[in-house]
């Protein structure tokens, strides 16, 4: 019996306790956009500390910032072996509308071979995954082939505000051959898939404003602008009829794909159908002249996120609203400068702001596209890893979703990052009933175990450390 197999009969062995495992965790409501869950963010970090010292990092503890904690833990096996630095995150999106959960968000169950619960895929599971494999090694084999560093982020489905200047600040003890980031996903159970692309993302709040206070439409519709019908006229005009975003500039730093590279998407073996299906709408929609594909991965996009104003209670209340706002997102390609976007929709939005009334656009967060170079030994070794589980080659996709702490890490800290999840596209990420295929998670844990030692054999050296005992930090 080969290695492997050992590893894997162990991981088969534990599947009730990595299971218990995710679903106390899950419990924490660690909802860090919402300030009355910080006290819950904190105690998912605490959560997350103990574990991984449980599952046999010596060093595990909170690194704190400017706002939530970030769980720093370290395995350091021997200095000749190749250092990952795990990247992933323990904060998780609001559950908000709670009318359309069929279970409690906190409550996580088991229904059909599903865990259902806010944060069970997005992204709970992958730190799982990576300390049952820890587990695994140091259970059946007694070491690990390489030595591990993991950071784990509090904030980053609320912008990662501070998560640049945590990386500078700790910037020697994140020192690293390779940066492995658990924030993504696969394209189907049987269509495994490493990502080498991400989005980018710029988010706003657009606030307008009128009279002092709601007024009687009868006695003042019709003599002073109505802060409603001036966004709605502004959000408007932000496409054109061709699904095209209609901000002047938007497009000019666009990355085309040539027909080679969209020759080669069209063979990615994408469900559309089914990507629809899991949306529940009759058909696709966006910008002309590309594929459902293309659309969510190659080609930028702006949204809005969410609108308030006036009266959305039962009845009628008949009235002139004192105000209104509504939340943006853009999401960018290469070679899109999220500076220059935050700052090109920001004027042209205050350009066409509709006179009487009052208009502030602010920018809340920006980050960076994410392209990862497809011939990378440490992508070999993870096509490697996922192919020994799934029985097939992963496709290499990019993904519409952004994770601005990607970039940083390859920025500040020099690294190339390898993106291997496994969450997968009808999960309902961000979304109610939120649910991991519990299949899912063993055989990306198994992934996991054999990517640790696929890495060991590639060698510090494969990875491109320059040739020297010491490793990294």
């Amino acid at each position: 019996m080969s290695r492997g197999d050992d590893l894997d009969r162990w991981l088969d062995g534990h599947r009730g306790e990595l299971l218990r495992q995710l679903i106390d965790w899950v419990r924490i409501p660690s909802i860090s956009a919402d300030p009355e869950h910080t006290a819950d963010v904190r105690r998912s970090a605490e959560f997350l500390a103990a574990a991984a010292g449980e599952a046999g990092f010596p060093r595990a503890e909170l690194w704190e910032t400017a706002g939530h904690p970030a769980v720093f833990a370290e395995r350091m096996e021997d200095p000749r072996l190749p250092t990952v630095l795990i990247y992933a995150h323990h904060d998780v999106q609001p559950a908000d509308p709670l009318d359309e959960w069929t279970s409690p968000p906190f409550e996580p169950v088991v229904v059909e071979g599903e865990l259902r619960g806010r944060g069970v895929v997005d992204d709970k599971q992958n730190v799982c995954m990576h300390l049952e494999a820890v587990r695994a090694h140091l259970a059946v084999v007694g070491r690990m082939p390489v030595n591990l560093r993991l950071l784990v982020e509090g904030e980053e489905e609320s912008g990662s505000a501070h998560f640049e200047d945590l990386i500078r600040s700790r910037r020697s003890e994140l020192a690293a051959d390779l940066a492995v980031i658990s924030d993504t996903g696969m394209l189907g159970p049987e269509s495994p898939a490493l990502t080498i692309g991400l989005r980018g993302l710029v988010y706003w709040e657009v606030r307008v404003a009128g009279p002092a206070h709601d007024l009687h439409s009868g006695l003042y519709g019709g003599t002073v602008a109505n802060p409603v019908l001036g966004l709605a006229t502004l959000l408007a005009g932000l496409h054109d009829g061709e699904g095209r975003v209609a901000v002047p500039g938007f497009y000019e730093a666009v990355r085309v794909p040539g027909a080679a590279e969209r020759q080669e998407m069209a063979r990615i073996p994408f469900d559309e159908a089914g990507f629809l299906a899991a949306a529940e709408v009759p058909g696709p929609s966006g910008e002309r002249g590309w594929s459902t594909l293309e659309r969510r991965t190659v080609r930028p996009t702006l949204d809005v996120c969410g609108i308030w104003g006036g009266y959305a209670g039962a009845g009628a209340k008949t009235i002139i609203p004192a105000r209104c706002g509504v939340k943006l997102s853009a999401r960018i390609v290469p070679d899109q400068d999220p500076d220059v976007i935050a700052d090109l929709v920001r004027r042209h939005l205050l350009d066409r702001a509709p006179a009487g009334l009052t208009t502030t656009v602010e920018v809340v967060s920006r980050g960076r596209w994410v392209s990862a170079p497809p011939d990378h030994p440490a992508l070999g070794a993870a096509g490697r890893a996922v192919e020994a589980v799934w029985g097939r080659a992963p496709s290499l996709v990019r993904e519409g979703g952004s994770i601005p702490p990607v970039a940083a890490i390859a920025a500040e800290l020099g690294l190339a990052c390898v993106l291997f999840g496994v969450g997968l596209p009808d999960d309902r990420f961000h979304a109610p009933n939120e649910r991991l295929r519990l299949e899912q998670l063993h055989r990306g844990t198994r992934a996991a175990v054999r990517l640790w030692d696929e890495l060991g054999t590639l060698g510090a050296a494969g990875l491109g450390r320059p040739a020297g005992p010491a490793s990294p930090g």
